[in-house]
């Protein structure tokens, strides 16, 4: 005979996966937005790029930013030599100042 499956103890373990996995969102989330330099923008003016990001229907500006998104990540996963090498000319400061610019003429 066969044990009878226990569904609230896997209902439960499922919560709890579930739980931490939204934990570690949040984390990362909070992560991303210090590395970029967003702390430093006004609550508001951060909210602001960020649902006009959500709420753009332009597919050639989400590429764009898709694009500029993935450069920052193989940039921030080289090694502080190599990356400063490669960042140098590529005026990655600008990049950072140019990011809420993209955003905020469709905010309005």
């Amino acid at each position: 005979m066969r044990k009878p499956r226990d569904y609230d103890s896997e209902l439960k373990a499922l919560q709890d996966k579930a739980r931490l996995l939204q934990e570690r969102k949040l984390r990362q989330f909070g992560e991303l937005v210090v590395a970029t330099g967003a702390d430093a923008l006004p609550i508001e003016q951060l909210a602001g790029a960020l649902l006009a990001a959500a709420d753009a229907p332009d597919m050639v500006r989400k590429e764009e930013w898709r694009a500029r998104g993935a450069a920052f990540f193989r940039k921030t996963r080289r090694s502080p030599g190599s990356a400063a090498a490669a960042g140098a000319g590529s005026g990655a400061a600008s990049d950072r100042s140019a990011v809420p610019a993209a955003v905020g003429p469709r905010a309005t």
